[in-house]
């Protein structure tokens, strides 16, 4: 079936490189709440169970770190790289991540509602439950990302990409998007269908949403 020659195309991503040079070494950091971290290299830090609300983090890279349980309630992370970040629980509720690139996180619980996230890249990773409830997502790009469960309910989300992810469960209650595509992403379920005005998806996914679309309309097909 031919395509109407005047369908609008979607915008994809628009992602700030992130660049670290003659990063410090702090083989064993000291963090502590609501201070600021400045150009720092972390291999293996443990930070587990502690109280970093408020904490700003600005051009660090972090490798092999453990954040498990650690109360991260509005920190700051800008120009930044985690890599192998490692977090049964993780905790940053009303955080602030720009120009952050996330790679191969494994995370339980996160609980990242009312956040703030612009220009953020996550590659790969294995996370189980997503809590972004509420929060403001603008050139956001998940690749090759295996997640159980992604709540994307009441957030607002601008040029948000999905690629070659697999989701079990996907939420998009009361949310408000544009230029957000799913194309490429297989998910089992999916709620929120009043909301996907803004949603890009390619044909196999309309096939799968069809019955649920036509269920949530009141359509009968016979």
């Amino acid at each position: 079936m031919a395509k109407p020659s005047g369908a609008a195309k979607v915008t994809a991503p628009r992602l700030t490189p992130v660049q670290l040079a003659d990063l410090a070494e702090d083989p064993a950091p000291d963090f502590r709440r609501g201070e600021r971290y400045d150009g720092v290299r972390y291999t293996r830090a443990a930070a587990d169970g502690l109280e970093l609300s408020g904490t700003d983090f600005a051009e660090c890279e972090f490798s092999g770190a453990s954040f498990n349980e650690t109360q991260l309630r509005g920190a700051s992370f800008r120009d930044c790289v985690l890599a192998e970040i490692y977090a049964p629980v993780f905790t940053a509720a009303r955080s602030s991540l720009r120009d952050v690139e996330l790679r191969n996180p494994r995370w339980g619980s996160a609980e990242l509602y009312e956040s703030g996230w612009q220009s953020v890249r996550i590659d790969g990773g294995k996370l189980d439950y997503v809590n972004l409830r509420g929060s403001k997502l603008v050139d956001v790009q998940i690749s090759d990302c295996i997640i159980n469960e992604l709540d994307l309910g009441s957030c607002t989300a601008t040029r948000v990409a999905l690629k070659n992810c697999t989701i079990g469960s996907l939420d998009f209650s009361g949310a408000r998007l544009k230029d957000f595509d799913l194309r490429g992403t297989e998910f089992r379920s999916l709620s929120g269908l009043g909301s996907l005005a803004g949603i890009v998806v390619d044909e196999h996914q309309l096939s799968l949403l069809a019955p649920l679309l036509a269920g949530h309309l009141g359509i009968t097909v016979a």
